[in-house]
């Protein structure tokens, strides 16, 4: 019996499963969906290809139990209502764990599964709780603007990689930012 086999058999199904989707999550995060091999997640998880297979099916189901995204409501519904703008682009980019997790899900969204994961994760995470903010007859469509305006920051830094607003200064990208979200949230009569 090989070193290998030892460890094979010393770990519980339990601990290999979670061994598995460590290594899921960090590599899907690293490299994408399309990037990121069965067998690549095995050998990081010092494992089998066919024990990822049996834990969690498919490639694409261990992506989708992995890369979730959310963000912490708590933060954004004790701030006044002319606050929230810029509270919610501070929380955004104070949380290293979102850019992973945008980009790998970005990365993946050709496969229907994931896109349908992002779809429901700009819904959740961007439009529920600015729209819960939110009062009048058009607060939907400006909770709705306000996530594309946040999806479009996300692009620039961490998709695109914009030079100049990947090397502003966080702060002043907050507040410019978190401006122009505000007006979006709470126009002018």
């Amino acid at each position: 019996m090989t070193a290998y086999d030892l460890k094979m058999v010393r770990r519980t199904g339990e601990a290999t499963r979670e061994e598995i989707r460590t290594a899921a999550t960090r590599l899907f995060r690293e490299r994408g969906f399309a990037r990121t091999s069965v067998r690549d997640i095995a050998a990081l998880a010092s494992s089998n290809p066919a024990l990822v297979i049996r834990h969690f099916g498919t490639k694409e189901l261990l992506f989708l139990e992995t890369m979730h995204l959310t963000i912490d409501d708590e933060p954004l519904l004790n701030v006044p209502p002319e606050q929230l703008g810029e509270r919610f682009i501070e929380r955004l980019l104070a949380d290293d764990d979102i850019r992973g997790v945008y980009l790998a899900l970005v990365r993946g969204s050709n496969e229907a599964q994931i896109k349908s994961r992002l779809q429901d994760i700009h819904e959740k995470t961007f439009v529920g709780p600015l729209r819960s903010r939110l009062v009048g007859p058009d607060a939907d469509i400006r909770a709705r603007l306000a996530a594309a305006v946040i999806g479009g920051l996300l692009y620039a830094l961490w998709v695109v990689g914009d030079e100049v607003l990947v090397a502003a200064d966080p702060r002043e990208l907050v507040v410019r930012y978190g401006a122009l979200l505000q007006q979006i949230l709470t126009p002018s009569a």
